[in-house]
Parts: structure tokens; sequence; C-alpha cells
């Protein structure tokens, strides 16, 4: 439990029961911790509201928010004013020509910049400077993702104990996927690839990689190079935590992908 010095008796015991999330008559406080996983249910801004599309969603932990803005996919780091306000600063994003573009616009411009939190028992409202807003609910927990037949997106590479995002330019650049025969496929960050896969209990084993023959520079071709080094190093680990698997060599180099949903 956190501790309070120099403050009055009650102001002290006020603050330490709601760190522990109770009320001072011994209550549970019902308000959720913006930390966590959200569904986008609307959007209100210019005095219409917007109604999400069933993917959009963001994932948001102390420092960093992920998610999906119906579509296309984003990044951003987030800074914390205790919990009654939080800054966005946005990162990178794929970009597909979505369906719903206009509402994936409004999401990604009310999505930024200093956010006023409004929380309810089952709600998490952002609130922009003029007043616009973005209404989510708890998202409901996912199993894990399978390692087979699902499409794996690379958001970072691993080097010992430093975790590095994908450059913006090279966000969705690169993905792969497993299948129930044996065999790998997916882009290395500019170049299409497949391979044999071998999967036995924690490891994953690539065969030689087979790929296309463009000239790769810039971040894509930085994060070719780097997949391509992991996958001919012999077994990786694996390890699937929701929607995230990690993939690491025995020198401690790995990348962290995310499983995409239907709608990417």
């Amino acid at each position: 439990m956190r501790t309070f010095r120099n403050l009055p008796a009650g102001l002290a015991l006020a603050l330490a029961l709601a760190a522990c999330g109770q009320s001072e008559d011994g209550g549970a406080a019902a308000l959720p911790d913006p930390v966590g996983s959200w569904t986008v249910q609307s959007l209100t801004t210019g005095g219409r509201t917007l109604h999400a599309p069933d993917a959009a969603h963001v994932d948001i932990s102390e420092n960093k928010a992920t998610g999906n803005y119906g579509c296309n996919g984003f990044s951003a780091v987030v800074a914390f004013a205790g919990t009654s306000a939080v800054t966005v600063t946005p990162g990178g994003s794929t970009l597909r020509n979505c369906a719903d573009i206009e509402f994936e616009k409004q999401f990604a411009e009310l999505f930024k910049g200093r956010l006023t939190i409004d929380r309810g028992p089952d709600r998490l409202t952002l609130k922009t400077a003029d007043g616009s807003t973005i209404a989510m609910t708890p998202k409901p927990p996912r199993a894990d993702a399978p390692l087979t037949a699902t499409l794996w997106t690379v958001d970072s590479l691993i080097s010992g104990e430093t975790v590095s995002s994908v450059p913006a330019e090279a966000v969705g650049k690169a993905h792969f996927t497993l299948a129930a025969d044996g065999t790998a496929s997916g882009v290395l960050g500019c170049n299409r690839f497949s391979a044999k896969a071998t999967v036995e209990a924690s490891t994953l084993t690539f065969g030689p990689v087979t790929s296309t023959r463009m000239a790769c520079e810039g971040p894509a071709g930085e994060i070719e190079r780097a997949l391509t080094g992991l996958f001919g190093s012999g077994p990786l680990s694996w390890k699937i935590q929701g929607q995230a698997l990690t993939l690491t060599a025995p020198d401690g180099k790995g990348l962290t992908a995310r499983a995409a949903s239907a709608a990417e």
C-alpha cells in the first residue's frame, strides 16, 4: 500500500483507501484503472455521434497504447497525470484503405494530445479540450491466439534486455503465418518469403528461407535483415500471451509480434 506522510489524518486515510480501491465506508470503489484493454463504443465530435466498428479498441499500459482504429492498427506513447488526464503522442499506424475511413480519421484526430479521463463503473471516456469524446468499455479477455493459422505482424525487435519498436516507416511491413502443414510464409520487410517451420514443444525452427530479391532500403530493409538473421539462427523459443507472440534466440535476439484481428 502507498504511504501518505505529513498529511492531516482524515485526508491521509481517504487517499490511502482510494489507492486500495476502497471508499471510507469500506465499500469497494467501482472506478476502473485507465490502464487496461478497452473496446471503443463511439466518438462524439462536432455535434455528431459516430458509432465504432467492431474491431476498434485500445490497449493501454503505463507508457504505451496500441490498438485498432477499426481497420488500421496504431501505436502511441502515453503519459498519465494521475488518473485524471493522459497525454497521447501518436506513433505509427498501418495505411490500409478501409471501408469506414471517416471514423478512422476522426478517431486518430481525437486520440492525441492531452485528454481528460472520465471513469464510470463500466466505462472510460476520454475528452478533448473542445469537448469531443471517445467512449469505451472494458474489453472482454481474449484467449491466447494460436501459433499456427494466425497472421503475426512484427511490432518490435529484441536484443538482450532491449526491446525496440519497429520504426514508424516500417510498421505493418513485416508479417508471417505458420500453416498447419509446417510451412511459414509472409513478408520480411519488403520481400516475400517462404520456409519450412518445425514446432517442438516451446521451440520453433525455420528451415532455409526462400525469398524474392527486391532491394530493400531504409527501416523496412533493416527489419528484413534482422528477421532474416533471426529466422536462420536455429531453434527459437516461443511464447504467446494473449495476442502477443515472442520469439527469442539463444543469443538473446528476437522479436515480438501481434495477432491480427479479422479486420486487419
